[in-house]
């Protein structure tokens, strides 16, 4: 199922060569400040990973990842990355990296499993993906809330130099983060869907922490689906803006403290997961092998669109998209890459 929103009167301000200036302004000028912002360094990142490594992110545990056979490494599977999630933790060990440094890579993924292509989803996805090395004393939520903030000001530093290059671009970022629970949510609008719950409480905040992300709330459902094997459901959630000019919650980042060996063996339990005990990245966790990290993923075709105001995710990236979406948007004079 397709659906693409076109807000009323909705214009896009640059042209088609100016948007690919600012698109390259943005990517250059918000690495720089992430970089800083987190003390990471730049690393190289694969685009596939072997099948039997469980290194590849399982997302929400039921969507298909691209898989081929490669004949000249004996016919051994790989795997197209969905995220980064696990293989960052494990090239921090391999690089020998150390306590508050990480790193940060270009993370490019396909999701063929994406069950809407709308304004904000598509089929190709490109985020920054990062993670950095923790001490066991920062795996609480403060330390988490400590990272957001700061995650959120480089954006919006971002989104100032933005405006001052490009002054026909009017966005506006609130940098105050309100952080809330998915069950704190949850109490609020009882009646309403997540995605309602998000909108309801993005609109009013503007910039949104919401944390928990994965947990089973009291009324027996999740806010949201994650993977249990990267982030730990207690310390985890996603950077969310209030997106005027879709009139909606905007997801930017996933993001989170990641599992020790105890929350590791607790939710692969709870997910009915715990044969993953026996892949090569689960072992080397549970033996304490690896180090205890914090990271995430921001997606820069997501950013792209927030900082330029754009209707649909297809003016910043070219993706591939339906007969009816391509003639809806040509009508409505949206430009897709």
């Amino acid at each position: 199922m397709n659906k693409v929103y076109v807000p009323e009167g909705y214009k896009s301000v640059l042209s088609v060569y100016d948007t690919q200036r600012a698109i390259e302004l943005i990517k250059e000028t918000f690495q720089k400040n992430l970089r800083t912002a987190l003390n990471l360094k730049r690393v190289s990142a694969p685009l596939f990973v072997s099948a039997d490594t469980g290194l590849n992110d399982d997302l929400n545990g039921v969507e298909r990842a691209v898989d081929f056979d490669v004949p000249a490494v004996g016919g051994k599977h790989f795997q197209v990355v969905h995220s980064l999630a696990k293989w960052k933790r494990l090239a921090l060990k391999r690089y020998e990296f150390y306590v508050g440094n990480g790193l940060y890579t270009d993370m490019n993924a396909i999701r063929r499993d994406e069950d809407v292509l709308d304004n904000i989803h598509s089929v190709y996805v490109d985020q920054w993906d990062w993670e950095k090395i923790i001490a066991p004393e920062d795996r609480n939520v403060e330390y988490l809330k400590e990272t957001v903030r700061r995650i959120v000001s480089a954006i919006c530093i971002t989104c100032d130099e933005l405006m001052w290059e490009f002054p026909v671009l009017k966005t506006r970022l609130c940098r105050d983060v309100t952080f809330v629970t998915s069950q704190e949510l949850e109490d609020m609008y009882p009646d309403l869907t997540p995605n309602q719950r998000e909108y309801e409480f993005s609109k009013e905040h503007k910039t949104i922490f919401i944390m928990q992300i994965g947990k089973t709330l009291r009324s027996g459902n999740k806010h949201d689906g994650r993977a249990p094997d990267y982030d730990d459901w207690d310390l985890n959630g996603d950077i969310i803006f209030y997106n005027e000019v879709l009139d909606r919650a905007f997801e930017v980042s996933s993001m989170g403290i990641r599992v020790n060996e105890e929350s590791l063996a607790r939710q692969l339990k709870i997910a009915g997961c715990e044969h993953r005990s026996e892949l090569m990245y689960h072992r080397m966790l549970l033996n304490g092998e690896l180090p205890l990290t914090i990271g995430g993923g921001i997606g820069q075709s997501r950013l792209c669109m927030l900082l330029m105001g754009c209707a649909h995710i297809g003016e910043v990236q070219s993706g591939v998209w339906d007969d009816e979406t391509k003639e809806v948007c040509e009508k409505a004079g949206i430009f897709l890459l």
